[in-house]
């Protein structure tokens, strides 16, 4: 039975928070195979991944954009400076593509859950992130586990938006099930799981966006999706295979 649980107790994240040390404090009562679940924010606070709207120079592009959407062009250089390109600009949305190759909007910069005059980037590399934090909490208990960064993303063509894992260590990113039996026995031919994005989903059902409760612990995971993972190399799309961009 896999289940979620909420972390709660970890407060305010500031800058060079040790995030293991923080998790172990607040009595998470972690076991081998679990999956710690944090939200990118915490771990952006952490790393010092946050900017004072008040130190950016926008450029004569943002300028452009923020016109055409109404928005504080600061802040649209901030989503520029992020981006390895602009997809699309509509509906007061700019869709990008992340310096690490994700697609979303605002190029995953927050002005939620942080200091007013101040927007939260994503880490620079949350795979190493994860495993960062992944190495420090088995040094701590003695026990191997795996941990997800997520935030959250919509989702093309369907309304509402759901949490996804940007940084993993310890667990498969994607589980293919290609070739093997379903339940009739017929041989699956393009079934590929991503497991990170439902432990990241499941996880947020117990975490929130208003609670203050940006970690969780998911149990009960098959044991044989805990191996070495990263979402750059298994869950980002190849730009050859985007049928949508």
């Amino acid at each position: 039975m896999i289940t979620a649980r909420a972390i709660e107790g970890l407060g305010e994240i500031e800058r060079g928070a040790d995030l293991a040390a923080l998790i172990v404090a607040a009595g998470a009562d972690l076991q081998e195979g679990d999956v710690v679940v944090i939200a990118h924010k915490a771990v952006s606070k952490a790393e010092g991944a946050v900017r004072l709207l008040s130190d950016v120079r926008p450029g004569a592009r943002a300028h452009e954009l923020a016109t055409e959407q109404a928005r504080d062009p600061r802040l649209v250089q901030v989503i520029l400076d992020q981006s390895r390109s602009l997809i699309r600009a509509t509906h007061g949305v700019l869709i990008c593509e992340t310096t690490h190759g994700f697609i979303c909007a605002n190029a995953g910069v927050d002005l939620s859950n942080v200091e007013a005059g101040t927007a939260a980037l994503l880490p620079v590399d949350p795979d190493r992130s994860a495993r960062r934090i992944r190495e420090s909490l088995a040094h701590r208990l003695g026990v191997d586990l795996a941990v997800v960064v997520s935030d959250t993303f919509g989702r093309t063509w369907r309304n509402g938006v759901t949490d996804v894992a940007i940084g993993i260590a310890g667990i498969a990113g994607v589980v293919d099930l290609r070739g093997t039996p379903d339940a009739t026995g017929r041989v699956l031919e393009a079934t590929e799981v991503c497991i990170a994005d439902e432990v990241a989903g499941a996880a947020e059902l117990v975490m929130g966006k208003d609670r203050s409760v940006p970690a969780a612990v998911v149990r009960g995971v098959d044991p044989s999706w805990l191996r070495r993972g990263s979402v750059v190399a298994e869950i980002v799309r190849d730009p050859a295979g985007d049928l949508f961009r």
